[in-house]
């Protein structure tokens, strides 16, 4: 058995997480909590979702672009895990901050999903086969986009002979959805055309949104003509493509479905094209993950994470001294008025407000204690509660003669 320290265990516990080079380059999801931020400008807060959380760190340095953070925001933050080596916690580095408002539509996205699934509007049976060699294409897009004239190119090269019927519409924006689903209603009407292309050039979510609209998804179900999805990039998905017949990655790859090339050395061209692009992106792929790695070897052999994490035992030892000094003062203060309180108790002043009084010699003002120390007919001072008068000794008297007058 292998009995370890704490700081050698956390210190393995570190460089283990360090190693792990998806650690290194996340992004994660949650709500802000916790949330503070130093007098030196780093940021501290944990994100949690239903059932966890994790502290993180925004050092200053990282906060440029940054939206303004708070408790119960939600957030995508990227950054590194790694341990925070003095108090043994595992915690998000973070260097980057996006706002999750965009989330909600990924939720909508979802719950429409789901809901047009249950429906069975995604089911492979519902699915119809294109036509072999349509002689009329339609094409619902926008007249001015760069996907129609892919798409025009397209069906030019691989089948000069076939006919494009275009259904302008707008493909973004409050009432694309609309136009979208009209236009399509509007091929099945005019009946002329075999098979239908939905396209659109890539864009972001909010921009593709039309096409995660239950309008368009039900046009789409309800068409008499199969449809074509052509939307956005490769890693793209919308409701539309889950409904049409077929999906393809780009609006050029749409185009390439629907009809057969004419030329078979064309065919051959573009699949030594293809093969030359897979080539290329695994080449790049492999070259940017071989780069990816050595760079998270220089960055774990950079001073800078330790730079970051003395950073923080700063600003938690400057906070520890606050509360000290604040401690101490106050200590100090209430010893100061208890010896405050105890020097007035002996103040000759409580014994002048019982009757008391102080008596001294005019001439040297020294303190009279003793009849021996006054002559009669010599001045005095004398001092009681409430101020001084003068004063003129008369003869000695005995104790017993003063406390007789006094009865």
């Amino acid at each position: 058995m292998r009995i370890v320290g704490v700081s050698e265990l956390t210190g393995y516990l570190k460089s283990l997480l360090e190693e792990d080079y998806y650690l290194q380059d996340t992004w994660v999801r949650g709500e802000i909590t916790n949330y503070t931020q130093s007098g030196a400008g780093h940021r501290y807060f944990s994100i949690k979702d239903e059932r966890a959380s994790i502290r993180c760190v925004l050092f200053r340095g990282n906060g440029f672009g940054v939206p303004a953070l708070r408790n119960g925001m939600a957030v995508f933050v990227h950054g590194r895990i790694s341990v925070y080596e003095p108090r043994g916690d595992v915690q998000f580095y973070v260097d980057a901050v996006e706002d999750a408002g965009v989330g909600e539509l990924h939720l909508r996205f979802e719950a429409l999903k789901a809901r047009l699934e249950a429906e069975g509007l995604f089911a492979a049976e519902r699915k119809r086969a294109l036509p072999r060699s349509p002689s009329v294409i339609g094409v619902v897009t926008s007249s001015s986009a760069a996907a129609l004239r892919d798409i025009v190119r397209t069906l030019r090269l691989r089948c000069p002979l076939a006919r494009v019927v275009l259904a302008a519409t707008l493909v973004q924006g409050e009432d694309a959805a609309e136009q979208v689903a009209a236009a399509i209603a509007m091929l099945n009407a005019h009946a002329q055309a075999e098979v239908i292309i939905l396209a659109r050039g890539g864009g972001s979510i909010e921009e593709l949104w039309a096409f995660n609209e239950e309008i368009v998804a039900r046009a789409i179900a309800a068409s008499a003509i199969p449809v074509v999805t052509g939307i956005g990039h490769e890693t793209d998905f919308t409701i539309a493509d889950f409904v049409a017949d077929l999906r393809a990655s780009t609006p050029t790859a749409a185009a390439t479905a629907v009809v057969p090339d004419l030329r078979t050395w064309r065919e051959s061209l573009l699949q030594q094209r293809d093969r030359l692009d897979q080539a290329m992106d695994v080449y790049l792929y492999t070259q940017h993950a071989t780069l990816g790695i050595r760079q998270h070897g220089l960055d774990r052999a950079s001073p800078r994470g330790r730079l970051l994490q003395a950073r923080q035992q700063v600003d938690e030892a400057r906070e520890r001294l606050r509360v000290r000094m604040r401690n101490l003062l106050e200590m100090r203060r209430e010893r100061l008025s208890g010896r405050a309180q105890h020097l007035h108790a002996l103040s000759p002043l409580l014994t002048l407000n019982r009757g008391f009084a102080v008596v001294r010699r005019a001439d040297d003002d020294a303190l009279v204690t003793s009849v021996a120390q006054v002559s009669p007919g010599e001045r005095l001072r004398v001092r009681v509660a409430d101020g001084t008068f003068a004063a003129i000794a008369g003869e000695h008297e005995t104790p017993a003669a003063a406390d007789g007058e006094r009865e």
